[in-house]
């Protein structure tokens, strides 16, 4: 029998426990969980970081590590036990019949090694090919995923290739055996949104090209809902609901499943009117599960002595296609009443500007091309006659593509760097000539920001109280130790921490309680303005709502300005009340966030927006997806920045996009683009993203 004769189930996981063993104790990872994968199908596993859905997956792989093991329950792969196959066996089928794609492609990818011979390995071994016939299948396999001139990029290293040319080179050489099985862990988490899209219709072609079937883990449900057929939802090591895409998103049956739902920011969602509803508490430790439910403690339907009394087994959701929940009394809630919304929270009023750019540019100077930096200098053109204002009490979202030039400005801002042409005005006082380390004190305090990764960010051998102790210190906040130290437990409660917290070390918080301290150290000094880089994008969809939540809290309370740079457009249509997008340097569109949402757009920004993954079935959208990568700084293109990528260049005359900068327009109530698109062109774009009703 062949590997693509098989007809039952490619994958069925039933009843699996995996737990890991340290020297204190047994810690369960992974319990009773079951799934099925037919022929062909995409099944999504999603879930809060932790909750075992990467343990599964290395379960499928057998590759748990020396701690770990699978205690209970079987993995069939076409009908075979995993669990009994020898070694060489497993050997086998790895790499040939199951292939996994890794969250980071440089960690799958060895640096020494041209990409074409590593991919030419896998025929090779798996399948005994000559190196001639290998090669010619890894040239239309590079070809299958989308990379332009195979050849090329065959004979490059993999730092030569950028984020989204490294994930297709993982993903071609996964499919260079075409696998039966093709399990995806969070493969498109470290890209841009427009490379995202790009891998996901790439995912979804190759599956049906090569009627792959895929477990696909992620815990972006937006992404599922585009990627998938069906999908399970994790909680703290379980399956607590499974079903088809439409079952689990239009009829859930699990009070998790609800709750995630209603922390994710969907169209329709509003900060004033109708807040995102953050899950109370926090997610149990492996070795704190609580007795029963393990969603108990958290839950709105909890009920006392019979949530908590026993194990709840997965049930069958009568009339639905495979659809099973772990709730026993998902039968007795009304699932279609109206969802509980936020409380409405009133708006706040913008004041005047504090904050001024005007025409500002950063260039950086980097060595040529020959050994030890002879040849020409080169200049990277990181910011490009950047003009805006931001006033008191106002989200500015920054939006684009990584290397579009967002945190550079912020850094610029930050007095990180300097300027080399244009100013920034604080309260009209220039600030972008002169360094951190010769600001004054107040300057510093006013201007705050908010980091990507809050791992990163907490000096990992002092205690947070400590911590924030040493910022108000530099501020100069507070005449005393007491007065200080009280401030600092001011702070923990402005950011809805325990003050018990200030003895605790940053090891001992979770990735949300970190944000929340580097989220209070910012606002030490009461800052005016805090840019805020990415705050939310290394959470989770549960933490990332409280996380903003207690963002527009702390700014209705002290009318800061934020300025949210972020790539992700759903959490910035929540939030922001204007929107900046930012292509290559370049200011691309600017104007209120309904008029960035709304068409006109500018042919950037309609990409993007088309990226977005969105986790509700009665949306409909355009697909657009942008061919190549974001051009090089040091080298960009003549002309409009974006005339390499744009659909709409053939509706301009004449060669104008390739040789002449654009204008920036002004359009109806001060909305702002810059593009060579006539008034009358833009006018009759159509909308991106349409909603359905029932």
């Amino acid at each position: 029998m062949t590997k693509w004769d098989y007809e039952g189930p490619i994958l069925e996981i039933e009843n699996l426990s995996i737990s890991f063993f340290t020297r204190l104790r047994e810690i369960p990872a992974v319990m009773d969980f079951s799934c099925t994968v037919q022929p062909g199908e995409a099944m999504g596993l999603v879930g809060e970081s932790g909750c075992g859905k990467s343990t599964v997956a290395l379960g499928v792989m057998q590759d748990l590590g020396v701690n770990g093991k699978i205690v209970n329950g079987t993995i069939k792969f076409k009908g075979r036990d995993l669990n009994e196959m020898s070694q060489e066996e497993l050997r086998d089928l790895r790499g040939s019949e199951i292939a996994m794609i890794y969250q980071e492609p440089m960690a799958s990818l060895n640096p020494a090694m041209k990409v074409g011979k590593q991919l030419i390995e896998v025929p090779m071994i798996h399948e005994g090919k000559s190196r001639k016939e290998a090669w010619q299948l890894a040239l239309e396999v590079v070809s299958d995923v989308g990379l332009p001139d195979p050849e090329r990029i065959m004979k490059s290293f993999p730092h030569q290739l950028s984020g989204g040319q490294q994930q297709r080179i993982v993903i071609a050489m996964a499919l260079m055996s075409k696998p039966s099985l093709l399990i995806l862990d969070e493969p498109t988490t470290a890209l841009d949104v427009t490379v995202e899209a790009g891998i996901v219709e790439l995912v979804k072609g190759l599956g049906k090209k090569y009627g792959t079937s895929m477990l696909f883990i992620s815990h972006n449900l937006g992404l599922v809902l585009e990627t998938c057929d069906r999908l399970c939802v994790m909680y703290s090591g379980e399956a607590v609901e499974t079903g088809s895409i439409a079952d689990v998103f239009d009829k859930m049956q699990h009070p998790y499943t609800q709750a995630l739902f209603r922390s994710i920011p969907l169209p329709g969602a509003d900060k004033t009117a109708r807040p995102l509803v953050a899950i109370p508490g926090n997610f149990p430790l492996p070795h704190e599960r609580p007795p029963g439910c393990n969603f108990g403690p958290r839950c709105d339907y909890y009920e006392e002595g019979r949530c908590n009394a026993q194990e709840i087994p997965m049930q069958t959701v009568p009339g639905d296609d495979r659809h099973a929940t772990r709730c026993l009394k998902f039968q007795e809630i009304d699932w279609n009443e109206s969802p509980v919304i936020g409380d409405e929270k009133g708006k706040a009023e913008v004041g005047d500007v504090i904050l001024k750019m005007d025409q500002l540019k950063k260039y950086y100077e980097i060595s040529g091309k020959g050994m030890f930096g002879g040849g020409q200098a080169r200049v990277v053109k990181a910011n490009e006659t950047l003009t805006f204002e931001a006033r008191e009490s106002e989200t500015l979202a920054i939006v684009g593509e990584s290397g579009c030039g967002k945190s550079t400005f912020a850094k610029v801002l930050m007095g990180l760097e300097t300027a080399t042409e244009g100013q920034i005005l604080l309260d009209d006082k220039p600030i972008h000539d002169i360094a951190i380390e010769n600001r004054d004190t107040k300057t510093i305090a006013d201007v705050q920001m908010v980091f990507q990764n809050p791992f990163d960010t907490l000096n990992p051998s002092m205690t947070v109280g400590r911590q924030l102790i040493r910022a108000l210190e530099i501020f100069g906040v507070g005449k005393s130790v007491a007065e200080r130290r009280e401030r600092m437990l001011n702070l923990l409660d402005l950011v809805k921490l325990p003050r018990a917290f200030a003895n605790r070390m940053p090891r001992q918080l979770s990735g949300g309680q970190k944000q929340r301290v580097g989220i209070a150290r910012a606002f030490a000094g009461d800052a005016r303005i805090v840019v805020a880089d990415e705050p939310v994008s290394a959470l989770d969809v549960s933490v990332q709502a409280a996380v903003t939540d207690l963002l527009m809290d702390i700014q209705r309370e002290h009318r800061t300005t934020l300025l949210f740079i972020s790539h992700d457009l759903s959490i910035v249509r929540y939030l922001s009340d204007r929107v900046m997008v930012m292509y290559l340097g370049h200011v691309v569109e600017l104007g209120t966030t309904q008029q960035v949402f709304a068409p006109p757009y500018h042919p950037y920004t309609e990409a993007l927006l088309s990226a977005v993954p969105i986790a509700d079935t009665r949306i409909k959208k355009k697909r657009i997806v942008l061919e190549g990568d974001v051009p090089s700084a040091v080298n960009p293109p003549s002309g409009c920045p974006f005339q390499t990528r744009c659909r709409w260049k053939s509706q301009v005359a004449g060669d104008l996009c390739e040789t002449e900068m654009p204008p920036m327009q002004i359009l109806a109530d001060n909305h702002q683009m810059k593009c060579h698109l006539s008034k009358e062109q833009l006018d009759e774009m159509e909308p991106v993203i349409e909603f359905q009703s029932d």
